[in-house]
């Protein structure tokens, strides 16, 4: 097993010119967060990152629980309203902005927060030394990570991929008899 980093270690800024900063990932360190905790009811945490430097910066802020809109619930509803002088969630926000969460109806489940593994992705990972390969995957995926728990994970060639190829190019083949996984989701991606 990967052992856990203990807190947060601030990203090694790499420029690539072009305003394109990234945050250097290697055999011996990776960026990475302090272990995610939920608010307090009534408050939210933001991570914001920027052209400017910021790296998934963390800031708290409340929400006001007394200020009511038409058709609220005592309760039910957090509201929030951006203002110049806020600090938080309503900075750069235009004034009078509200931001309403009716806290009292859900309208769907997350089951999770991820991304894809291209073949460009899967390539370039696969081109990293094993300590590398080690330290990247624990920022996505472990508890001293990010912590993703979904995948993305295409279907055949992409707009990532090196070459066309599918899993079936013989014609009215409806039995599926020619289906074959192609050599980059046997190398790279299963």
């Amino acid at each position: 097993t990967l052992p856990r980093l203990p807190g947060a270690r601030p990203c090694i800024p790499k420029d690539f010119g072009h305003g394109s900063l990234v945050c250097v990932c290697n055999a011996t360190y990776c960026d990475t967060l302090d272990p995610l905790v939920l608010p307090a009811v009534g408050s939210y945490v933001k991570y914001e990152s920027s052209k400017a430097g910021k790296r998934l910066e963390r800031s708290e802020g409340r929400f006001q629980s007394s200020l009511r809109t038409p058709g609220s619930a005592a309760g039910g509803r957090w509201c929030h309203r951006g203002t110049p002088r806020h600090q938080g969630l309503s900075r750069g926000l235009p004034a009078g902005l509200l931001l309403t969460l009716n806290i009292s109806a859900l309208y769907q489940h997350v089951k999770g927060f991820g991304g894809s593994l291209s073949d460009a992705a899967a390539m370039n990972i696969l081109k990293l030394s094993q300590p590398a390969q080690d330290n990247l995957l624990r920022s996505y995926f472990s508890e001293s990570g990010i912590e993703y728990n979904l995948i993305r994970v295409p279907m055949a060639c992409s707009d990532f991929s090196v070459r066309p190829y599918s899993y079936d190019d013989v014609p009215d083949d409806y039995e599926l008899k020619h289906f074959r996984l192609a050599d980059e989701d046997v190398r790279m991606k299963v």
